[in-house]
């Protein structure tokens, strides 16, 4: 059995994607600022590069069935970086949901046995939701 050690290394890579997320989540709420989302993208993903490593992030984003999302996430940053955050965030998107479209089940998982957002996970139609997209990757 493979045991996860959290060791601190790990713990600033989860810091820095969970800053990310948080920096990309202000850059929507203050109508696509190009700096705020730019910040998110590189605290995101320095901190999944920090977390499971230099070598499996490269194995990640350089694998033939991710290629395609690499590529959009890359090219939307671009945009990004360029003045145009809304377009840049949209391919960005895509590109994201082309990556980490194989984590739904995990995430699902994960999600219902958090106390109160599981409950809400759980109830009938979100439930279906996360049964209709379980173990699919999105058509590319």
């Amino acid at each position: 059995m493979v045991s996860f050690e959290m060791n601190d290394r790990k713990k600033i890579g989860l810091g820095l994607t969970g800053f990310g997320i948080f920096f990309s989540f202000l850059g929507v709420i203050f109508f696509f600022d190009k700096g705020l989302l730019a910040m998110g993208n590189i605290l995101f993903v320095s901190g999944v590069s920090l977390t499971i490593g230099l070598k499996s992030t490269m194995q990640f984003f350089m694998k033939r069935s991710n290629f395609k999302g690499t590529v959009s996430f890359g090219i939307g940053f671009l945009i990004l970086i360029l003045g145009w955050p809304i377009l840049g965030m949209i391919v960005e998107s895509y590109g994201f949901l082309v990556l980490f479209s194989g984590f739904w089940p995990t995430l699902s998982v994960f999600l219902q046995k958090i106390p109160v957002l599981g409950w809400i996970v759980q109830q009938p139609y979100i439930r279906s939701l996360f049964d209709r997209y379980r173990g699919r990757r999105v058509p590319v």
